[in-house]
C-alpha cells in the first residue's frame, strides 16, 4: 500500500504531522478525522528509486531479529493477539527491508497461515532453527515461552560470534597494515635507493639485491599481481563451495594449530546450545539433530551429527555415535550420556554449552594475548630487515672509502 504524508492541527490548534499507510487518500482522511486533525494537507510519499533493487536495501541484522523476538514474546505474554503484535512491530520497525518482511508475515497470518510457515518463506532472516522452534511453540501453545527462550539463545549466539570476530579483527588489521606498508616501500621508496646504488657502481649485497628485484617485480607487474590475487580468491571460493573442497578445508581447519582448538570449542558450544534449546522447546530429537547439523557451519560437524541422527533412529543412545565421530571431546560425550540416562538431556546440554562458552572466552583471551607480541615482532622484523638491507650498500661503500 502507498504511504501518505500529512500535516494539520489538532483540536487545541497545535501543529501535527506524520505518515499513514493506506489504500487511498480517502482512507487517510477517515483516519485523520478519527484523530481529530483539522485542515489536513495530504500528499503521497515519493517512492524510493532503489526500493526494488536488493543491493541498495539495508540488510536484516541479527540484532534486528533478537529485538523483534523479545518484543513479540513480551506482547504475546501480555495477552496481545499475534496479528496485532506483528502489526505494531511492523509499524515501529526502522529497517525498511525487515518492515516489508514483517508486513508479508502479518498478511500471511491474517490469511490463516501459521507463524512458522510464514517465516519459512524468508529463510535468510528466519533460519530453519527459528521456524522449527516457532512451530513447536505454536503446537504446544507456549509461543511466548519459546520466543523468550529463542531470544536468549540468539543473544548468546551473537555474543559468541562477536568474541570470535573481535579475536580475528586485530591480526587482520595488523596484517593489512603490514601489506600496505610493504607495498608502499617496494613501489615508492626502494626505487629511489636503487637509483642511488646504480650511481655508486658497486655490486650490491644479496639482501639488498633481493629487495631491489622484488621492488622491480611489484612495480612492473602490480596490476597483474592484483588480478592474480583476485583470481586466487575466486578459485578458493569455487573450490570451497564444492563438496570435496569444503570437506578438505573444514577438516583441516579443526586440526589447525591454535585456531583449530578454538574452532572445535566454538562448534561444541554451538551444537550443545542449539540442541538444548530445541529439545527444551519440545522438538523431537531426530528433527532437532537434522536442524542442528544444517546450522553447524562446518561440514565435518554436520556429517558427524547426521551420523548421530542415523544411529539414534536405529535405537542406539546418543552418546555412542558422538564418541565414534571423534569430533566431540570425551568429557562432552560422558556428560551427555549421564544426561540421557537420567532423562535430563536438555539441561545437561545447556550446562555443557555454558561451560564451553567460558572455554571459548578464555581461548579468545589467550589467543589475543599471544597474537599481539607476535604481530609486533613480525612488523618490527619486517621493517627492520628492509632498513638494514637498504643501508648495507652504504655501509659497504663507507668501508671502501
Amino acid at each position: 500500500m502507498p504511504v501518505y504524508i500529512w500535516k494539520g492541527k489538532n483540536s487545541q490548534g497545535e501543529k501535527r504531522k506524520g505518515e499513514i499507510e493506506a489504500p487511498d487518500q480517502s482512507a487517510v482522511l477517515a483516519q485523520l478525522k478519527r484523530l481529530r486533525i483539522v485542515d489536513p494537507v495530504i500528499k503521497e510519499k515519493p517512492k524510493d528509486l532503489f526500493a526494488n533493487v536488493p543491493f541498495f536495501q539495508p540488510k536484516v541484522t541479527g540484532k534486528d531479529v533478537v529485538i523483534f523476538t523479545r518484543q513479540l514474546s513480551t506482547m504475546i505474554d501480555a495477552g496481545l493477539p499475534l496479528v496485532q503484535g506483528l502489526e505494531i512491530l511492523e509499524k515501529q520497525q526502522d529497517n525498511s527491508t525487515f518492515k516489508k518482511i514483517l508486513g508479508t508475515i502479518r498478511s500471511d497470518v491474517e490469511a490463516g497461515s501459521t507463524l512458522a510457515d510464514s517465516m519459512r518463506k524468508h529463510p535468510k532472516v528466519f533460519d530453519s532453527l527459528f521456524s522449527n522452534m516457532i512451530e513447536a511453540g505454536e503446537t504446544g501453545g507456549i509461543l511466548d515461552t519459546i520466543l523468550m527462550r529463542l531470544s536468549g539463545f540468539l543473544e548468546k549466539s551473537m555474543a559468541l560470534k562477536k568474541k570470535i570476530k573481535g579475536a580475528m579483527t586485530y591480526p587482520a588489521i595488523c596484517l593489512s597494515i603490514s601489506i600496505l606498508i610493504l607495498a608502499v616501500i617496494l613501489i615508492f621508496v626502494i626505487p629511489v635507493f636503487s637509483t642511488m646504488f646504480e650511481d655508486f657502481g658497486s655490486s650490491l649485497p644479496l639482501p639488498t639485491l633481493f629487495l631491489v628485484n622484488l621492488s622491480n617485480l611489484v612495480k612492473d607487474y602490480f596490476f597483474f599481481l592484483l588480478i592474480g590475487l583476485v583470481l586466487l580468491v575466486m578459485l578458493f571460493k569455487k573450490i570451497y563451495n564444492t563438496e570435496k573442497g569444503r570437506l578438505f578445508f573444514d577438516r583441516y581447519s579443526l586440526k589447525a594449530p591454535v585456531f583449530g582448538m578454538l574452532l572445535r570449542k566454538v562448534a561444541v558450544a554451538k551444537f550443545t546450545r542449539t540442541l538444548s534449546t530445541m529439545l527444551h522447546a519440545g522438538v523431537p530429537i531426530l528433527e532437532a539433530l537434522q536442524v542442528v547439523a544444517k546450522t553447524s557451519g562446518n561440514k565435518i560437524i554436520e556429517m558427524a551429527v547426521f551420523k548421530v541422527a542415523d544411529s539414534i533412529s536405529e535405537g542406539r543412545p546418543i552418546a555412542d555415535p558422538l564418541e565414534e565421530s571423534g569430533v566431540f571431546p570425551n568429557m562432552v560425550v560422558q556428560m551427555i550420556n549421564v544426561g540421557e540416562s537420567v532423562g535430563a538431556l536438555d539441561s545437561m546440554l545447556e550446562k555443557i554449552a555454558d561451560f564451553y562458552d567460558e572455554e571459548v572466552n578464555q581461548a579468545v583471551e589467550n589467543l589475543t594475548a599471544m597474537i599481539e607480541p607476535f604481530m609486533m615482532v613480525f612488523l618490527g622484523g619486517m621493517i627492520g630487515g628492509i632498513v638494514v638491507a637498504m643501508y648495507l650498500p652504504i655501509f659497504k661503500i663507507g668501508g671502501l672509502v
